[in-house]
């Protein structure tokens, strides 16, 4: 599969390539509410409660003054009961309303989450398989795990938490101002201060943020992918070149995380002394006005609590800042990530595919899998008649696998057309076409769970009669039974447990289940041993009875005898016709077959002699298999 331009790799440096993005992001913020607006409810309670934290959070320390300068320093004990009894119970319904609040907007937070990632998978489970042609599995999971988790605090907390703090604010404010305007302008002398630290740090925090992003994903994507290739890094020794690889990224990872909650580090502390400069100018100026009877105790004990609780929601504002960049850098993967359009869509009013007779045409199909790559077939007409058993063989690269695609629209053909049925595949709905179409390829992909939830895949409501039947069938009855627990034996991921020869009976065992009128199969004998390629091969000959089939072969024996053999190279169908007339023509069929198939009379005229010792000489190997 020729594919071109990007790759894997390509993909993993622009992860860590990507702007510095916005400040705030609305239309992030709009795309991400809509997985709140279902709890809405549940926000508005939270809402609720954060206006009780905010009105008592105010009233606190005016008790607080009224308890001072109107029973304490007049000795006024019933005041000063009634008053304490009021403070506490502000106390209490500040923590029960503060509790509540988390609570109510963590549940919110969660199930947003949730909601999130569900539509996430649905996406890339929609998006064409030419997405993922160039994306890395670590990149898309950061995508999945990391980046919607960043948004999650921001939904559940951070909004209502910057509305909370913001009425905090304008309410100290407000009654500050009430009490002492000039104390509380003296008071406010730092503000400016306040906005060029936070200026400062929002300016490099923007830039720091999306770069933790980023490097969070480069990390995730070269772990997976050396997970994934642990078996050819050991065999190639390379376990050196990987982990100087790794490093570099988790280095790179470790830096820009260092280097945006060095930002934190900085400016909190900024913050705090901030806060501690407010403090030490109301007693300053507050108590020189109370020796001078100009302020009263109860008065500037007030404006103290209020220049704590006037810098506490500044502080969790600052941090709130950190989550919004950290969210508004995730969330921008996010909804691109959401944005991203299929190649492959279901035409409005598309329909359902009828059931398959099983005739294939390939009408003057031209095709690329991406706009910025080469065309890897040009012009291609075929028609594949019901029940046949159609080989595809050819040079590596030459598109046999690209036509077969198109047979299950994995892709759509940029020129021409794919009928079923004289049907247009791109008429009916994708899910009714291949829920008729089966796949049988030589990367035998199993998923982790048992062996009978696997033979199940595509058809879970199978009954265990058929499901043995399907494995008798498939010649995987046998060694299925003598697994440790036959049927519910689990299998590892990719099938680690089990044999090469068996994951492939098990792949045949499950096609037969699931009972495909068209049926591909990409080279299913592929790297096996003989005796095992006998057993594929029955099984195979008993899944292809009353199907329409085309084989990918490279291993020229196993598609002696069918129907009809095309010779595909340079995207084009070269030759066609059965084994013995293409043999007898002499064309690129010959020669591949030669290639695999050369009798020692033949090898005598057509090859060269290798020394090996003086006086020896040794015909070189016939190929088995392969190119």
């Amino acid at each position: 599969m020729a594919l071109g331009g990007g790759g894997p790799r390509s993909a993993l440096q622009a992860a860590g390539q990507e702007g510095a993005g916005q400040v705030f992001n609305a239309r992030v913020v709009r795309r991400m509410l809509v997985y709140v607006w279902p709890y809405r409810w549940r926000v508005l309670g939270g809402t609720a409660l954060m206006l009780l934290v905010t009105a008592a959070t105010l009233l606190a320390p005016y008790l607080t003054k009224l308890a001072i300068d109107q029973a304490i320093t007049v000795g006024d004990g019933a005041l000063l009961n009634t008053l304490a009894v009021l403070l506490t119970a502000t106390f209490l319904v500040q923590f029960a309303a503060s509790a509540g609040q988390r609570y109510l907007l963590g549940w919110v937070g969660q199930r947003a989450l949730t909601d999130v990632r569900a539509d996430l998978f649905r996406h890339l489970q929609a998006l064409s398989m030419a997405y993922f042609d160039t994306q890395i599995v670590g990149v898309v999971v950061s995508r999945v795990i990391n980046d919607v988790a960043t948004i999650s605090d921001l939904l559940s907390q951070g909004l209502i938490q910057l509305l909370g703090d913001g009425l905090i604010l304008i309410g100290i404010i407000v009654v500050m101002l009430s009490l002492d305007w000039q104390l509380a302008l003296l008071t406010f002398l730092v503000l400016p201060l306040m906005l060029v630290a936070t200026r400062l740090f929002s300016r490099r925090a923007r830039v720091a943020f999306r770069e933790t992003r980023s490097t969070v994903a480069a990390v995730v994507g070269d772990l997976a992918e050396d997970i994934a290739g642990m078996r050819v890094i050991q065999a190639f020794a390379q376990e050196g070149v990987s982990r100087a690889r790794f490093e570099r990224v988790n280095n790179a990872n470790r830096h820009a995380t260092i280097e945006a909650t060095s930002l934190s580090f900085v400016f909190l502390p900024s913050v705090e002394f901030l806060g501690v400069l407010a403090t030490g100018i109301v007693l300053w100026f507050g108590g020189r006005a109370v020796v001078s009877d100009q302020l009263t105790l109860g008065v500037l004990v007030a404006f103290l609590a209020y220049v704590s609780r006037f810098f506490q929601p500044i502080q969790e504002l600052s941090q709130l800042q950190t989550t919004l960049q950290s969210a508004m850098a995730g969330g921008e993967q996010v909804v691109r990530l959401l944005e991203t359009r299929p190649l492959v869509v279901d035409q409005p009013g598309a329909g359902a595919m009828p059931r398959i007779a099983g005739r294939i045409t390939f009408d003057h199909v031209s095709f690329a899998y991406r706009p910025d790559t080469p065309t890897v077939l040009h012009d291609v007409s075929l028609e594949i008649a019901p029940g046949r058993v159609v080989a595809l063989v050819g040079p590596t690269g030459a598109g046999k696998t690209s036509l077969a695609s198109l047979i299950l629209r994995l892709y759509d053909a940029t020129a021409g057309a794919v009928r079923i049925d004289d049907v247009d595949v791109r008429s009916v709905t994708q899910h009714s076409l291949r829920a008729q179409t089966g796949v049988v390829s030589q990367d035998s992909f199993l998923f982790a769970g048992t062996v009978a939830e696997n033979l199940r895949f595509a058809r879970p409501a199978a009954t265990l009669a058929e499901l043995t039947a399907a494995a008798r069938t498939a010649n995987a009855h046998e060694f299925i039974l003598n697994l440790p627990h036959g049927y519910d034996t689990p299998i590892l991921e990719g099938g680690a447990n089990f044999s090469l020869g068996q994951r492939q009976l098990l792949c045949i065992a499950r096609a037969l289940l699931a009972d495909p009128r068209i049926l591909i199969l990409d080279e299913a004998t592929a790297h096996v041993d003989t005796v095992t390629e006998t057993l594929i091969q029955e099984a195979l000959t008993r899944l292809l009875a009353g199907r329409t089939t085309v084989v990918i072969a490279h291993r020229l024996s196993t598609i002696q005898n069918a129907d009809l053999i095309c010779v595909v190279s340079g995207g084009r169908i070269v030759e066609q016709g059965r084994h013995a007339e293409l043999v007898r023509l002499g064309g690129l069929y010959r020669t591949l077959h030669d290639r695999q198939f050369v009798d020692l009379a033949d090898t005598t005229r057509a090859s060269r002699w290798v020394n090996t010792t003086p006086g020896e000489k040794v015909k070189p190997k016939v190929r088995g298999g392969g190119e």
